[in-house]
């Protein structure tokens, strides 16, 4: 309420100025705010002025107004102004000549009040929600002694005047009313001496005094929804964190108060007030003379194991695996001793993606779905085949093993409407899509997410749910359309990501991490290696095998060979050591490019075969195609184009169905060097001439190609290739116009020392 401390007022629970933990056991009490709510009300059912459409949206604004803790003024007034700008003025100047009057005035306004009992047509009847709130305000007044009424009355003007105050920024501040100071011992030390002096601002006025029961219900209920759904929406960590310590300051034994204040420390990865909160709601739940659920030894061993549970999932969440592991044993104890079967399930699901975040290999899956269906847990059930999929897919199995297998799992997801579960299975695909290069599979899949109705409830306006299924399926997206050039787009769904996952949230790293890469590649492409040299640093902090691997792109781009060669060998040793299948595919790549620099094109050629052996073993096309460009590249350089072209024609239809815009350019520049090369060998002058001018035409694609992706190194390169046929096809102008443009690209970007022949 308005900086009246809640001890003034008739409260059952105070005694010798000591609260009493259950606070909650008032179930209202008269404050200023409410005092507003009642004229709202009465000038509901008074007037007839209020046209339908206002009428209905006033309807839908009572039960949050009488639920939700209590507002400034200022706050009241704008959300009422929303819906009906008139009454709006009326419970405004109502309140200024109740203020401005005498206290008999506040008297003479509750005698007034309609009746709930005589009232049978109007929305004050007995039995409804406005007639309830009523009865519970007038019975709430009539209990106040007069000094309690007097001091209501002091405090009701201080709740006015402070949003004149705000109205009126030239205007002197009102002196300070001893209100507060009156029963300063009442409060049992909880607030010093000096807060009391102070001059409460507008924001803190309806945060000094407890909320009723049903107000920190709903507040509690409010925020732990949004929270989950869309963290945006709920209030800023610092401001529910102040609510929180408000709430708890009144009632330290308000277990809910402790939950939510745990899952607010999380939001902004507070190791120290997270665990302290998740204690304290647990011992809060086995406090002696609890509810009926919590007592007994049943009751307690329950919240005991599961508090266990959820403090190793706490330090899971934030990598502490030996303090997790160690409160997942004692969870794995407790729950054995009670012969809880569901807690095991629980207990075996986490130790499972314990061992898999220290990174060793385990059976426990395949038993823990087992388990799960046997006592009935389609949730676990199902998390626990998404996992076998996901190590299926690591492990190599072909694409529809894994897929027949998310197909049965969401038959079960509907079947029980796991809503989330579905989400997290499509997202799934698109990842599985994605990684055996299957990207216009994987675009429909994120847009299927993208797109699809949620089945939870729609409250308080949020209508999707912000999870890390799509968190992860607009990464996809964002840099699936980097990858043909459509920068443009690329930023709107990160700007958008930015939005729905703070930086502070859980699923943050996703978008911080696509976003770095992002612009890493362009500015590669851009041939900005100190720029891509800078975003090392945060792509590293945030992946470091993606960190290692970008470093040593740019030292390779530098000609900085052997730092880079030291790189990767350091990479591939500890990719082979983890299992990471793609990347050490890359990082062999890699190495192949540094052995071209060097020309030692025939030492290249077993780590590009290791590499595409390794490709087709677990399944990764794309993988494979560039394994294949980079095979035809060095045959090129071997001095056998022939064999070059043949084996291109088996990589170029997946790149070009599927590829990023900078492969598919690389790829039709190395047909175009390989036409080049052959057509010296034709026999006649004529075949010569044609298998030029279709290398040109090859060399024009790869050229908007590269031009797409802002890559000027190669455009400049094509350019250079283009002057050099046109010359030996005889068309001077063409030559001329492809010279000049080669000269001004070469001027703005001048060439780092890498031949253009040695490089694909």
């Amino acid at each position: 309420m308005a900086s009246v401390h809640e001890s003034l007022y008739f409260n059952p629970m105070m005694t010798n100025g000591v609260v009493h933990a259950n606070v909650f056991g008032v179930k209202d009490w008269v404050t200023p705010y409410k005092i507003t709510v009642l004229m709202l009300l009465d000038e509901m059912t008074i007037s007839t002025s209020i046209t339908l459409l206002d009428r209905r949206r006033l309807n839908k604004l009572i039960l949050p107004l009488l639920q939700s803790p209590d507002m400034t003024l200022s706050q009241l007034i704008k959300t009422v102004e929303d819906s009906c700008p008139q009454l709006a003025y009326t419970v405004h100047l109502r309140l200024q000549l109740m203020a401005d009057g005498e206290l008999k005035d506040m008297e003479h306004f509750f005698d007034m009040l309609p009746s709930p009992f005589n009232e049978t047509e109007s929305e004050a009847h007995k039995t409804s929600v406005v007639g309830l709130f009523m009865r519970h305000m007038v019975l709430a007044y009539n209990k106040l002694s007069f000094s309690q009424v007097y001091k209501l009355y002091t405090a009701l003007q201080q709740y006015y005047q402070s949003y004149e105050r705000k109205d009126s920024p030239a205007a002197e501040p009102a002196e300070d009313t001893d209100m507060e100071l009156t029963n300063t011992e009442e409060l049992g030390g909880k607030m010093e001496k000096e807060e009391l002096d102070l001059e409460p601002s507008d924001d803190e006025v309806s945060t000094r005094g407890p909320l009723s029961q049903k107000q920190a219900e709903y507040f509690l209920a409010q925020q732990a929804y949004l929270l989950k759904n869309d963290e945006n929406k709920a209030l800023d960590p610092a401001a529910l964190q102040k609510e929180l310590n408000n709430m708890l300051k009144f009632n330290p034994d308000f277990a809910e108060a402790h939950y939510l204040s745990y899952l607010n420390s999380m939001r902004v990865q507070d190791i120290f007030n997270s665990t302290d909160s998740l204690l304290h709601y647990f011992d809060r739940l086995i406090l002696p003379g609890g509810d009926s659920k919590s007592n007994g030894d049943e009751g307690c061993g329950r919240s005991l194991r599961y508090a266990a549970l959820n403090l190793a999932a706490l330090h899971c969440r934030f990598g502490h695996y030996e303090q997790a592991e160690l409160a997942l044993q004692e969870a794995i104890r407790i729950a054995q001793e009670s012969n809880d079967h569901v807690c095991l399930q629980h207990c075996l699901s986490w130790l499972y993606l314990l061992e898999q975040m220290k990174g060793s290999d385990s059976t426990l899956t395949e038993h823990a779905v087992k388990m799960a269906v046997h006592f009935c847990l389609p949730y676990l059930a199902s998390l626990g085949i998404q996992s076998l999929v996901q190590q299926g897919a690591v492990g190599g199995k072909t694409a529809n093993k894994l897929m027949d297998a998310l197909k049965d799992t969401d038959l079960l997801h509907w079947k029980h409407s796991l809503s989330e579960l579905i989400d997290i299975s499509i997202a799934q695909k698109t990842a599985i899509w994605r990684m055996y290069g299957k990207s216009t599979m994987a675009l429909q899949q994120a847009q299927v997410l993208l797109s699809m109705n949620s089945l939870e409830p729609v409250n308080l306006g949020v209508q999707q749910n912000n999870s890390e299924a799509f968190a992860v399926a607009l990464c996809h997206l964002s840099e699936l359309h980097a990858e043909q050039g459509l920068f443009a787009a690329a930023s709107e769904i990160l700007k958008h990501l930015r939005e729905r996952f703070p930086p502070h949230s859980q699923h943050a790293k996703l978008w911080m991490l696509c976003d770095q890469k992002i612009q890493f590649d362009r500015a590669m492409n851009d041939g900005k290696y100190h720029m891509a040299d800078s975003l090392v640093v945060g792509i590293a902090a945030l992946s470091k095998t993606e960190g290692l691997y970008r470093k040593a792109l740019v030292l390779k781009a530098r000609n900085q060979t052997t730092e880079a060669y030291k790189v990767l060998q350091r990479l591939l040793l500890y990719c082979e050591k983890i299992k990471g299948t793609e990347m050490t595919i890359r990082v062999m790549l890699s190495l192949a490019e540094l052995h071209w620099s060097s020309s030692c094109h025939a030492v290249a050629l077993p780590l590009l075969l290791r590499s595409l052996a390794v490709s087709r073993e677990y399944h990764l096309q794309y993988l494979a195609s560039e394994c294949i460009l980079h095979l035809a590249f060095s045959q090129l350089m071997l001095g056998i184009p022939e064999q070059a072209l043949n084996i291109l024609h088996m990589a170029i239809e997946p790149i070009l169905a599927h590829g990023a815009l900078l492969d598919k350019g690389r790829a039709m520049l190395l047909v175009a060097k390989c036409q080049i090369v052959t057509a010296s060998s034709e026999p006649s002058k004529q075949q010569k001439t044609q298998a030029l001018e279709v290398a040109v035409q090859n060399l024009e694609e790869a050229g908007t190609y590269f031009t797409k992706v802002d890559c000027k190194e190669r455009v400049r390169d094509i350019y250079y290739l283009q002057a050099r046929l046109y010359h030996s096809l005889g068309k001077t102008a063409e030559r001329n116009k492809c010279a000049m443009l080669f000269r001004q690209h070469n001027q703005e970007l001048p060439s780092q020392g890498v031949p253009l022949i040695t490089r694909l």
